[in-house]
């Protein structure tokens, strides 16, 4: 039987998850976990230190008291989230983070911002296969309303993502990024 410790050891190394394996199966049960919590966080008012205590559940981690989250918020996994200080996060959110899903501090994320971290296999035979990789956003991100960030991307600190972007490659520090795909509008001066 799987537990969370083997599971996380697996996907954080980045190795295939095959469908059908204890891997994917255990992935599957966690699921359950996660919709029962986001669906308390999304379903009732909670004042924010009610919401901060729900996602620490969800994440299975200490949540800071500088977290804002404002709901309705969606993972289906929630256990490879991690967050740092004064995040904020706005309504719509989803986070697939089976592969991990990692914040830096001082953090905005804009309504309906979507981070994935799993892709299924390109071989049709083979597409209930899974390939994680971890999203990194770094310290003083602002990613606008509307952008989805792909598996394996690392947005450097500062750096702003222009709402509706998708991000499909890592983004330098102090710079801002926006279209589909994201490509570089400017650097960030100090003006």
């Amino acid at each position: 039987m799987m537990d969370l410790k083997d599971y996380l050891d697996y996907v954080n190394s980045g190795r295939r998850i095959i469908g059908g394996s204890a891997e994917h199966l255990f992935m599957s049960e966690m699921l359950n976990d996660a919709l029962r919590i986001t669906h308390k966080i999304n379903n009732e008012y909670h004042t924010p230190e009610e919401i901060q205590k729900l996602f620490a559940e969800l994440t299975d981690s200490e949540v800071n008291d500088s977290l804002g989250l404002i709901p309705p918020f969606n993972t289906d996994f929630g256990k490879n989230i991690h967050i740092g200080k004064n995040v904020f996060i706005n309504s719509g959110c989803k986070m697939q983070d089976q592969g991990g899903v990692f914040i830096g501090d001082d953090v905005l994320i804009g309504h309906n911002a979507c981070l994935l971290t799993l892709n299924h296999d390109s071989d049709p035979k083979a597409r209930a296969d899974m390939h994680p990789k971890p999203v990194y956003i770094e310290d003083k991100v602002w990613l606008g309303s509307n952008v989805t960030v792909l598996p394996g991307v690392r947005i450097g600190e500062g750096a702003i993502v222009a709402a509706g972007a998708v991000v499909t490659r890592d983004v330098e520090a102090g710079t801002v990024v926006g279209g589909v795909p994201a490509k570089l509008i400017k650097k960030i001066t100090d003006e």
